[in-house]
C-alpha cells in the first residue's frame, strides 16, 4: 500500500517550517533530513515509507518550503541539530526513526550520538568523518564569495549539481521542480550560509559517541556517487558497530535512481 504525500507546516522558534508528510500518523515516526538539496529529495520515495511509518521529511529554515533564512552561526551541524529537536517536539515526535542525506546525514548523526531520541538511523549517501566539504561547497567560506552569489549563480550551480547528483537524465520539469526554492536572494544567502558552516570536525567529534552508542544503522548508498564516495561508507560500517550498508545503483540522489530499491533498504532496516 502507498500513502499520498502531503505538505504540512509546523511552527519552530517562530518560524513557519515546511513538512512532507505520507502515511499513517498513528505509525511509528520517520524523521528525514536534506542537505544540501531539500525535502524533495525524498519524495520518490515517501508513498512507499509510508506504508510502515510516519514520514516527516524536514525542510530545514530558508530551504524548500520553509520560512526563515540561515547565518552561519545557524547552519553548523550542532546548531540545525537543535533545529530538528525542536521541529520533533513541535511535531509531537519523543523518540523517533531518523533518516539524513548529504549534510543532513550530519545532522543526523549529531542527533541520534547527542539526544537520546533515536530509535533507528538511515544515512543516504551523508556526509561523513572526513568526508565534507567537496571544492564546490567549500569555496563559500569565503565571505566575499557569499557576498558576490546573485540568484542566477546559484540556480546554474544547482542545476549542475542536480544533473551530477542523479544517473539518469532528469526531465526538464524534474530539474525545475528542483531548483524551485533557489529563487529569492534570502534562500541564495541560506545555501550559502549551509556551505559556509560546512567544517569535517562536527563528523569526526561524533565518531566516539557513535561507538559507545552502537545504534542500528543502516547506510544507503548509490554506489557511483561523486560527492561523496563510498569508501566512506565502507569506514564507516568498518568504525561504527551496529552499521549496515546496502548499495544501490545510482549517484548522489539515489531516490531517484533507484527508488523501489532504497524504499526496499530502509523499510527492512525499520520493521523489527
Amino acid at each position: 500500500m502507498t500513502y499520498p504525500v502531503t505538505r504540512e507546516q509546523v511552527e519552530v522558534d517562530g518560524t513557519e517550517l515546511s513538512v512532507l508528510t505520507a502515511g499513517d500518523p498513528r505509525a511509528r515516526p520517520l524523521l528525514l533530513l536534506h542537505g544540501t538539496f531539500w525535502s524533495r529529495v525524498w519524495q520518490p520515495v515517501l508513498p512507499a515509507l509510508g506504508g510502515t511509518a510516519r514520514c516527516l521529511a524536514l525542510d530545514l529554515p530558508g530551504f524548500g518550503a520553509s520560512g526563515g533564512e540561515l547565518d552561519v552561526e545557524h547552519a553548523t551541524v550542532p546548531a540545525l541539530a537543535d533545529t530538528v529537536l525542536a521541529a520533533a517536539d513541535a511535531l509531537g515526535l519523543e523518540e523517533f526513526d531518523l533518516a539524513g542525506h548529504d549534510i543532513g546525514g550530519g545532522i543526523a548523526q549529531h542527533v541520534a550520538a547527542t539526544s537520546g531520541r533515536v530509535r533507528k538511523l538511515v544515512l543516504m549517501n551523508s556526509v561523513m568523518f572526513d568526508s565534507w566539504p567537496v571544492p564546490a561547497v567549500e569555496r563559500f567560506r569565503d565571505p566575499q564569495v557569499r557576498a558576490a552569489t546573485t540568484v542566477e549563480d546559484l540556480l546554474a550551480a544547482r542545476a549542475a549539481s542536480t544533473r551530477g547528483s542523479v544517473g539518469r537524465e532528469l526531465g526538464e520539469e524534474e530539474l525545475a521542480d528542483y531548483l524551485a526554492p533557489w529563487r529569492e536572494p534570502a534562500r541564495v544567502r541560506s545555501w550559502t550560509a549551509l556551505a559556509a558552516a560546512a567544517d569535517p570536525r562536527y563528523t569526526m567529534e561524533l565518531v566516539p559517541a557513535l561507538q559507545e552508542a552502537a545504534l542500528p544503522t543502516r547506510l544507503v548508498w548509490g554506489r557511483d556517487d561523486d560527492f561523496q564516495k563510498i569508501g566512506f561508507a565502507y569506514r564507516y560500517v568498518e568504525q561504527i558497530p551496529g552499521a549496515d550498508l546496502v548499495e544501490v545503483d545510482g549517484k548522489h540522489i539515489p531516490t531517484e535512481d533507484s527508488p523501489v530499491a532504497v524504499a526496499e533498504a530502509i523499510l527492512e532496516h525499520l520493521i523489527d
